[in-house]
């Protein structure tokens, strides 16, 4: 057969690239960036040309396995769905249906069919005990915007394309392309806001690859950066620069709970100068278009939510919502507001230590007490899709040793994993390439409002089944086992819709009124323009308004003003993670063609540090916290802050029972191992990933 090449779209991240896959025989011979894709104008990274690797993958499983005294054993899908749904009811119907918990992760979000079909499925389990990736990422930016917009996904993005001043903090989208904000190609992105005279200011414990193409870079004590942004409200409003639209209410209130969060206060707990600080404050106060972005280093940390509630605050407070140039709410060709909740938190909480939900899920910090804590609501079953927690979730080994002990655990992975380990049945989704996709998430987070629909580019393989149709049949063989009523009825109708039913529904009553038929006829997807103002109209809020005042955030400042201060030990550092271009979370790390090159998983360590520790670049360290300890190679970087310490996400694989060949470079170790799911966000209950105090010492050989 002669070599075709496929449009399609990467969606292993949040970029959603869209590109050229060429076929030859039935096989991935090339992938390359889509030039004529509106939103991705040809960008790719490493992690497009991996989905071949992901395809041709040995390590993959393509049909169930259930776990047997012998070993993993194949077994059919309609046994394995049959033998899952028995297996959990028996629990639930015995232990109550509570007993039986579930954790998605973040692969989730970036496929069709799980976003299509995977919320019904999981609804009929009726558990209290969901969990999901967004407590250990994104939860405090969403809570913000829940309070502020009246959604949980209302989310305003840098309009980057027409700023001309872009703070950010605790971001490095020019390793992650732009998270909770789709922003492909980054960094040619960045070059423009300066080649318009713009100017990128970036606040960080260590100098990322962003910040070193920046303008201005400001190191930041980890944990610190709800002082700094309080300290820039205190100065815009001090200054007279503060110039809310007359939809917004609360200003007074603000002004008051920041009055003593001035420059000098910010400066003695954040390490950044006063008249940083003050200029900052009146550089982004006066700009014509500025924009403020906080990302996943604000969020996963004690004080996450009154970070992102402080984002969003100095964006309005400055005129910039809704303005071109400042941060704008995308228009989505399918508005998956509709369908997805406006958010609710607090309504239930956590069973041991009280911890309150938000829209229907626990923080994931709570995992490992309600497995191992006796009593009424214990979680006896796990229910894991697309996620690996015992890698990507605080207090790892905690909840590793949590697994062991379950009655039940299903996994709808493609791998054998460090979590999936412990399953009893895997059943395992086709990979991306075999799959249509359209992005349902994250055109919601986009810079510029696109659209694009692509067939799968390779034929699924005849004993294979994709995501949508595992959880369609589970949740048919569920329903099965409850009594007929409307909520039944309905259920099974949406389980039985395909993806492409359900898009094309969407297309159809979008604000652009398109459909499949049309996108398929532009597979390098639809230009549908820049974002565009759309405020107070938008805003889900009941009243139409945004009340900044949000008695729980304002409650919370003094919680901010009491810890701020120094660390428990004077030989403790903070440590925090790192994201890298080249590696996707927990997973991939068997991609030869991702992960080739210098490794990566090192601990990052000032030279200052490292020479008041007698520590040599290169030698194999322990690194200690309040719950746990690993050894691993140091690495000497001055773009470390003094007194911070960083260790990679996603690394720690070799575990036994796990089957994954890491590729090019040794598995590391967990961060994870290292993080304490005790310590959180008070008030969103988020993991504190970030800041925690850790002891270096030689490591013993």
């Amino acid at each position: 057969m002669a070599a075709t090449v496929r449009r399609t779209s990467c969606n292993l991240c949040e970029a959603i690239c869209g590109v050229l896959v060429t076929v030859d025989d039935g096989r991935v011979t090339d992938i390359r960036g889509d030039e004529s894709d509106p939103l991705s104008r040809g960008h790719i990274c490493p992690k497009a040309v991996a989905l071949q690797d992901l395809q041709d993958d040995p390590d993959r499983l393509t049909t169930p396995v259930r776990r047997t005294p012998d070993g993993w054993q194949e077994i059919g899908w309609d046994e394995a769905t049959a033998y899952v749904a028995a297996r959990l009811t028996a629990i639930q119907q015995e232990h109550g249906r509570n007993a039986v918990g579930v954790y998605l992760g973040n692969p989730n979000v970036h496929s069709l069919g799980a976003m299509t079909h995977m919320p019904t499925a999981v609804r009929l389990l009726r558990t209290r005990n969901r969990f999901s990736a967004t407590s250990v990422d994104q939860l405090p930016h969403m809570l913000a915007c829940h309070l502020l917009y009246g959604h949980q996904l209302m989310v305003p993005v840098a309009d980057i394309d027409r700023t001309a001043y872009l703070l950010m903090l605790g971001a490095n989208p020019l390793a992650s392309n732009g998270s909770m904000m789709t922003a492909p190609g980054f960094g040619r992105r960045l070059k423009e806001v300066r080649r318009r005279g713009g100017r990128v200011v970036v606040i960080d414990p260590r100098r990322t690859e962003t910040a070193a193409v920046a303008d201005e870079h400001h190191f930041v004590r980890p944990g610190t950066d709800a002082a700094f942004l309080l300290a820039l409200i205190h100065q815009v409003i001090a200054d007279g620069n503060a110039r809310p639209a007359d939809y917004v209410d609360g200003l007074d209130q603000v002004t008051a709970a920041v009055a003593e969060w001035t420059p000098e206060r910010a400066a003695a707990a954040t390490g950044i100068d006063a008249a940083v600080i003050r200029r900052i404050a009146a550089e982004f106060g006066t700009a014509d278009r500025a924009a403020c972005y906080g990302r996943v280093g604000v969020s996963t940390q004690q004080f996450g939510a009154v970070c992102q509630w402080a984002v969003q605050v100095l964006n309005i407070i400055t005129g910039n919502l809704d303005r071109p140039g400042g941060t704008m709410i995308p228009r989505p060709a399918v508005d998956t507001l509709r369908g997805i909740g406006r958010g609710h938190f607090g309504v239930w909480t956590s069973r041991v230590r009280g911890l309150p939900e938000f829209g229907g899920e626990l923080p994931a910090a709570a995992m490992a007490e309600e497995i191992r804590t006796p009593g009424d609501g214990r979680i006896r079953a796990m229910v894991t899709i697309a996620g690996n927690p015992v890698l990507s979730t605080p207090s790892g080994r905690r909840l590793d040793e949590a697994l062991a002990t379950l009655d039940f655990m299903v996994a709808v992975d493609p791998y054998i994993n460090e979590t999936t380990r412990h399953a009893d049945v895997i059943l395992p989704p086709t990979p991306p390439l075999e799959r249509d996709h359209y992005d349902l998430a994250f055109h919601q987070l986009a810079v510029r409002n696109t659209a694009r629909w692509n067939d799968a580019v390779l034929p699924r393989p005849a004993h294979a089944r994709h995501d949508w149709e595992i959880f369609r049949d589970l949740g048919l063989a569920l329903l099965r086992r409850t009594p007929m009523s409307r909520r039944k009825l309905l259920a099974t109708a949406r389980l039985r819709l395909t993806p492409r039913r359900i898009v094309d529904a969407g297309l159809r009553i979008g604000p652009y009124r398109l459909s499949v038929r049309k996108l398929r006829k532009s597979p390098g997807g639809i230009d549908l323009g820049p974002l565009q103002p759309a405020l107070p109209q938008a805003l889900r809020t009941r009243d139409r308004r945004i009340d900044l005042a949000q008695p729980m955030l304002l409650d919370d400042l003094p919680r901010v003003q009491q810890s701020l201060l120094a660390l428990s030990n004077e030989d403790d550092l903070l440590l925090i993670g790192r994201r890298h271009l080249r590696s996707n979370n927990s997973w991939m790390h068997n991609s030869a063609r991702l992960v080739k090159g210098k490794p990566r998983h090192q601990l990052l360590m000032n030279p200052t540090d490292l020479a008041h520790r007698e520590l040599v670049d290169g030698q194999l360290v322990e690194v200690t916290s309040a719950v746990g300890s690993v050894a691993v190679e140091v690495a000497a970087s001055n773009d470390m802050m003094p007194g911070v310490v960083s260790l990679p996400h996603g690394f720690g694989h070799g575990r036994a029972g796990a089957r994954l060949t890491v590729a090019n470079q040794v598995s590391g170790v967990s961060a994870n191992d290292l993080t304490d799911d005790a310590f959180t966000d008070t008030l969103s209950g988020t993991a504190a990933l970030n800041g925690v105090p850790v002891q270096v010492t030689a490591a013993n050989r």
